[in-house]
């Protein structure tokens, strides 16, 4: 699977998606592209976009794009945050469908 790596995550995210190819917006050569032209950007290129932007379900008509999206909510984006994550978002992406959101929280409870 392609994974895009947005670029308010921590890059050394890819390294707990070893049996994934993973790239990050910067690596991508897209640092600095707003939503919609990211989008546009990874159609055909990736399979999934990690991100921890909490409002790109309501800016853009994400059941349309060709690609599935996984969305951390955490308290920050810091590394060590995050990486309990990790294994929850390596099992969501044994499921994940182009067009679907699944959003990972860091409290199970929310």
């Amino acid at each position: 699977m392609k994974i895009l790596i947005d670029e308010c995550l921590p890059r050394k995210l890819k390294h707990e998606l070893p049996d994934h190819e993973v790239k990050t917006v910067p690596d991508a050569g897209w640092a600095g592209k707003k939503n919609g032209t990211l989008l546009r950007l990874m159609a055909g290129v990736f399979d999934v976009l990690i991100t921890i932007d909490n409002n790109l379900e309501n800016q853009q008509q994400l059941a349309s794009q060709p690609v599935g999206f996984i969305v951390l909510r955490a308290a920050n984006n810091k590394f060590s945050t995050l990486l309990p994550l990790m294994p929850r978002v390596r099992e969501a992406l044994t499921t994940l469908k182009p067009g679907q959101v699944i959003i990972i929280r860091e409290n199970n409870d929310e």
